[in-house]
């Protein structure tokens, strides 16, 4: 009987002990409750105010929490199908480590939709989140990292009707650039309203030859609906050369096109690119050249979309030097809708996937900047395989009309069917150090996993 007694009293203890785990992990759990004034602010704020703002492109406010709440299924909605923040790029193919990624991580997307699951708590009223600083909408995007642009050139003023045809625009200026200088990032900016009206603003570099006469030099850089900007790589020079001048080619479509498209008359249109430049004798240093160009992946005359159906294009790039890629920006109008990036290695047959987009808008362009690190060399000879998919169904929210015929061509209605690369150019010698510089750093990382 005594045993007996022993064994019930340890079992007491046993469950009383256990008993006060589980109120211990309950306890745990309650100061660890999704609130909007515990993490899930924070995570609105930090990646979601840049546009939901007073004055920003989104359509509404997130700045606190009366004004997130009515909107909380939609955002949940939202982030779980990976449609907001507005970065369309696969994952789980490719390469993954970009600059300027605006994605979610997934641990932050399972918070925001637990969160509303169980009913969008306020938590604690006399907390809140870190708030976000706001910005001008205005504002340059890579003030924070590198201050005010060195160089600003505007376009000339339009004013752009409510409704009508498409509009292009094509000018010339000197911009007064007297010495050779490298570009550190670059970025194109539609002043206030006319964010909704400009579809691509792209410039090209004239230079005079020996006869006087204005010669293109290349691309200056590239700017289509949504666009961030560019940041060069450090140890590459994009050249803007000595007496260069900058010649404008502006597509605007009267009334605007996505979900910020006022459908008014604006004003005043003009766009700008701001330059930031590294020191001068940064471009008399030993760096190989890197350019921004366009790469045709199909014909555009040779493009045709039936009505209520579908269209694929593939183009292939190869080079008789190695580079390394330093982004990829796939480019389309409103029947576009998604796009890849393939290496083909010749002496191997073996195909490698480097970037896909399954849900491309034509209201947010990304150029994709990849890593240093990471981004792709390709010796001589190996072949890019660029992809595009187009959906001329109902299907495609973007599609004015499924029941047109679609071809290739420069209008907003029209398609097309290419996309921008930034490369540098390398010599097998710099090839090479690039190689053994990762194949370093991979072995001393999984010497640090032993």
């Amino acid at each position: 009987m005594k045993m007996i007694g022993r064994i019930a009293s340890a079992l007491c203890i046993s469950i009383l002990s256990l008993l006060g785990f589980q109120a211990q992990l309950s306890a745990q759990d309650a100061s660890h409750e999704l609130t909007y004034n515990g993490q899930i602010g924070k995570i609105i704020n930090e990646n979601c105010v840049v546009c939901h703002q007073e004055g920003g492109i989104g359509p509404m406010q997130f700045q606190n929490y009366d004004q997130v709440r009515p909107w909380a299924p939609l955002i949940s909605f939202k982030v779980a199908n990976k449609e907001m923040p507005p970065y369309a790029y696969d994952d789980g193919i490719g390469i993954q480590h970009l600059i300027g990624d605006w994605r979610l991580k997934q641990d932050e997307i399972d918070q925001i939709v637990a969160w509303v699951e169980q009913g969008a708590p306020l938590g604690d009223p006399d907390s809140s989140p870190p708030a976000f600083q706001l910005k001008d909408p205005n504002e340059w995007n890579f003030v924070a990292e590198l201050g005010q642009p060195d160089m600003i050139v505007p376009s000339m003023s339009y004013d752009i009707p409510a409704s009508g045809n498409d509009l292009w625009s094509t000018e010339i200026v000197d911009p007064g650039i007297t010495a050779d200088r490298c570009i550190k990032a670059v970025q194109v900016k539609p002043r206030g309203d006319a964010a909704a009206v400009v579809h691509h603003a792209n410039s090209s570099v004239l230079l005079k030859n020996e006869e006087g006469e204005k010669e293109r030099y290349g691309m200056l850089t590239e700017y289509a609906m949504g666009k961030w900007g560019e940041m060069v790589p450090d140890g590459v020079c994009r050249t803007l050369p000595a007496g260069a001048e900058i010649q404008w080619s502006i597509h605007m479509f009267p009334g605007g096109v996505g979900a910020t498209a006022q459908g008014e008359m604006i004003e005043d249109n003009v766009v700008e690119i701001g330059l930031w430049f590294h020191d001068e004798d940064y471009a008399n240093t030993d760096v190989y050249k890197q350019d921004l160009a366009l790469y045709r992946i199909e014909e555009q005359d040779d493009l045709i979309i039936p009505p209520n159906g579908y269209q694929m294009t593939q183009g292939f790039h190869s080079f008789d030097h190695p580079i390394r890629l330093d982004s990829f920006q796939p480019h389309g109008h409103l029947r576009m809708n998604a796009a890849s990036l393939e290496i083909f290695y010749p002496e191997t047959g073996r195909t490698e996937a480097i970037s896909q987009i399954s849900k491309w808008s034509a209201t947010w362009h990304h150029s994709h900047i990849y890593d240093p690190d990471v981004a792709p060399l390709l010796p001589a000879g190996a072949v890019l395989v660029l992809k595009q998919w187009y959906d001329n169904t109902s299907d495609n929210p973007n599609n004015p009309d499924p029941d047109q015929w679609v071809v290739g061509g420069s209008r907003t209605g029209d398609e097309m069917t290419h996309a921008w690369l930034a490369i540098t150019h390398l010599d097998d010698e710099g090839y090479e150090k690039l190689v053994a510089e990762r194949k370093e750093r991979e072995d001393r990382s999984i010497a640090g996993q032993d």
